[in-house]
């Protein structure tokens, strides 16, 4: 596939290190060009300096030959000229457009993203996703995951173990042996930066992270089974003053289980901007490595810090200090995977992948299967696709088990009617099913294959 991107910022960069790990030509767009040098380093892609919007600069970089556009720049306004122009002059077949203002994202306008208005076929929204995917993680202190499925009705959950896990070394067939109520499916095991899909013969260790989906009324028993019960989140300190904090001030505002919030950033403007539209919310000004500043958030008895600065290594540093003066709950917005080394050791910070959370919302778009939402998980390892059989499906009306589905791939829910279950080879598949199905990286393409029908 040849795809063109336009913005070579940290969205561009989180986007092409997904993109390119598939058999796509990829060629970026920036008009800047330190920007577009450092991406050129860092992949294989073919660099065109230049504004995005601009007609000559869209047919350098191949626009007529091209499957896709992704335009992700700074600017609301290039990104829609940019999808105008791939529509109008090259006939690009689709257009994915970063929209981050919300004066354009309001539902009233709804009707202005379409063929005969700008023709822009999805509207991303990679800060408004991030900020989304926090409030969700606070809601299951502990969570490195929290992943709504199957209209809310599932959520897909991932714990790091540590050496008072109460589940550990007992097989996976055994489970409900030693916790009887236990009523999840195990689909996913990260262990030492390595990713499977556990047998019923594996168990868990100390250090895992475990991704398991589980219904939304078994989650508190899930929890304690894995022995990660944790209070309930109140009191917040976010550091950064960008769209992503002010995206999470608003949502921690409306939400009526937070009693403290304070954000610190020791950027004029961007405090100024969230003092402006935030009305519940401490600002501080100042140095968030200070320990002055620090003891003026509030840090002694906080409940969570999230850390979303464009720095990842300031975010990694705070939470780590966070940690230290008795923080439970930290989390690191993580922009770049240069830091990948360095993740590996920070003990249980829970981390933001940028990449991850805006790769899912084009994934729909990029997957050549009949997927109704899909979602790439940890850095890259996997993705789980939500996958509705009509009538025409090939599959319907065949076991699990005859779908001849990749190996490193598994249907792991399934909702029949108004039934959710966790199903086995043995499951016939009906018109009107959705399935649940995790796949691999490295088995996407077959599965691509095999959904695409």
């Amino acid at each position: 596939m040849k795809i063109i991107v336009c913005g070579a910022g940290s969205v561009g960069r989180s986007i092409v290190g997904y993109l390119i790990q598939g058999n796509n030509d990829i060629v970026v767009i920036d008009k800047e060009p330190k920007a577009l040098d450092a991406i050129s380093k860092e992949f294989d892609i073919q660099p065109v300096l230049g504004e995005a919007g601009h007609p000559d600069v869209l047919e350098k970089a191949g626009a007529s030959k091209s499957d896709m556009l992704i335009a992700v720049t700074d600017s609301d306004e290039v990104n829609m000229i940019a999808c105008e122009a791939a529509a109008a002059l090259f006939n690009i077949p689709k257009k994915i457009a970063r929209i981050d203002s919300q004066d354009y994202l309001n539902p009233l306008w709804s009707t202005l993203f379409n063929e005969q208005n700008i023709p822009v076929d999805l509207v991303i929204s990679p800060e408004m996703a991030i900020s989304k995917a926090i409030l969700a993680l606070l809601k299951v202190p502990g969570a490195s995951e929290a992943i709504s499925l199957l209209d809310k009705r599932v959520k897909l959950l991932a714990f790091r173990c540590d050496a008072q896990t109460p589940l550990l070394k007992t097989p996976l067939s055994h489970l409900n042996l030693v916790a009887p109520d236990l009523n999840i499916n195990i689909i996913n095991i990260v262990r030492n930066g390595h990713s499977f899909i556990p047998q019923q013969e594996d168990f868990i260790m100390p250090g895992d992270t475990v991704y398991f989906l589980v219904k939304n009324e078994d989650i508190p028993q899930a929890i304690h089974d894995f022995g990660m019960e944790r209070s309930s989140i109140e009191k917040v300190i976010v550091f950064g003053s960008n769209l992503i904090t002010l995206y999470l001030g608003k949502g921690l505002e409306q939400d009526d289980n937070i009693i403290s919030r304070t954000i610190v950033d020791d950027n004029d403007q961007g405090t100024q901007r969230l003092a402006d539209e935030l009305n519940k919310t401490v600002i501080i000004n100042g140095e968030m490595m200070s320990d002055v500043i620090l003891t003026e958030a509030g840090i002694e008895t906080a409940d969570a810090t999230i850390a979303v600065t464009p720095r990842d290594k300031d975010n990694l540093l705070v939470s780590m200090l966070s940690q230290k003066r008795g923080v439970l709950n930290t989390l690191a917005l993580v922009n770049s995977r240069s830091y990948d080394n360095l993740i590996d050791n920070i003990g249980d910070n829970i981390l933001i992948d940028r990449s991850s959370v805006t790769i899912s919302e084009i994934l729909q778009e990029l997957r050549k299967a009949r997927i109704k939402d899909a979602y790439s998980l940890g850095r890259g390892f996997g993705e789980v696709w939500e996958i509705s059989l009509d009538e025409t499906s090939m599959h319907v009306g065949r076991k699990i088990g005859e779908l001849e589905l990749p190996q490193a791939s598994q249907i792991c829910a399934l909702r029949h009617e108004d039934e959710i279950s966790f199903p086995n080879a043995n499951t016939t598949l009906s018109a009107g099913d959705t399935l649940i199905l995790y796949v691999s990286t490295k088995a996407i393409k077959k599965a691509e294959r095999l959904f695409a029908i």
